[in-house]
């Protein structure tokens, strides 16, 4: 089973290239970011005619969250509201749209933008960090039905040096400041974990290259796109990756895809039977 988060930077720019990462894989839920799209003009048919579900929560030009299913969801949940319906900051910070989530096959898969902050001066850096705030007690509201998570998306947020092209010079400032870092350490404290590093522990792998400055040609990015899984989700994934190819398109998202593949409970069981059938025949 595989799962991926991509900010795609505007689904209807970007949803030729949105199809063929669904056409060249196997995945089975994709969970897309900065949609930009008013929900009645997101492109619902090109999806549901190749088979798959859609659930949407976007705005003109701005943000917007989709997940993308060849599966049932169920639950599905909008907004920071989604979990905290009377909470009059999760009301006013939920204005922007960022946050949906849904049950598949009983898990609960959370995909986020966190905001981009801008500059650590500027208002929308302390509103990043308020936002930042009511997601942790977004999560503890959901831990309470005891619900496998995996939390994913664009957290705009290195968590740590190996995760940008040059620690020295940009450690400190906006997707790196301590704050930051911080406050993304508070929400998945020990119980997720970044599934990327469970198989690759070395620097130089990156999710996101600015525009600006040939950060692409250059290989100069970031990581900020992440996978975090619940400890018993954790011990089935099978591997994690980033599948950068995509940043090399004409006319890319400045985001490549993050694939995480998982051994589902159904595979299991698949295994199992076909070990009982091994047995009848020794």
């Amino acid at each position: 089973m595989q799962i991926a988060t991509w900010n795609v930077n505007s689904i209807r720019t970007r949803l030729d290239q949105v199809i063929a990462l669904l056409n060249e894989t196997q995945i089975d839920l994709l969970c897309l970011q900065e949609t930009k799209v008013d929900d009645p003009l997101f492109p619902t048919d090109a999806f549901e005619s190749k088979g798959y579900r859609v659930k949407f929560y976007g705005q003109k030009s701005y943000n917007g969250v989709a997940l993308v299913s060849r599966k049932e969801l169920s639950d599905v949940r909008y907004g920071l509201e989604g979990e905290l319906p009377l909470d009059e900051e999760a009301r006013e910070l939920g204005k922007q749209k960022r946050v949906i989530s849904a049950l598949i096959e009983d898990i609960r898969v959370v995909n986020l933008y966190v905001p981009n902050g801008s500059d650590l001066k500027s208002d929308k850096y302390k509103y990043k960090l308020s936002w930042l705030k009511c997601l942790k007690r977004y999560l503890l509201e959901q831990a309470k039905r005891n619900e496998p998570l995996c939390l994913l998306g664009d957290f705009n947020i290195a968590l740590e040096d190996r995760d940008i092209h040059n620690p020295d010079r940009l450690s400190g400032g906006i997707m790196a400041s301590a704050a930051e870092r911080e406050s993304l350490q508070r929400i998945i404290s020990n119980d997720l974990k970044d599934v990327f590093r469970i198989f690759e522990s070395e620097s130089n792998h990156w999710s996101w290259w600015d525009y600006r400055s040939g950060g692409w040609e250059r290989d100069r990015g970031w990581r900020i796109d992440h996978i975090y899984l619940s400890e018993e989700l954790l011990s089935q994934a099978k591997g994690c990756n980033i599948y950068k190819t995509f940043r090399g398109n004409p006319k890319p998202s400045d985001h490549a895809p993050v694939l995480l593949e998982l051994k589902w409970p159904e595979e299991e069981n698949e295994e199992e039977g076909e070990e009982d059938m091994d047995l009848l025949y020794m």
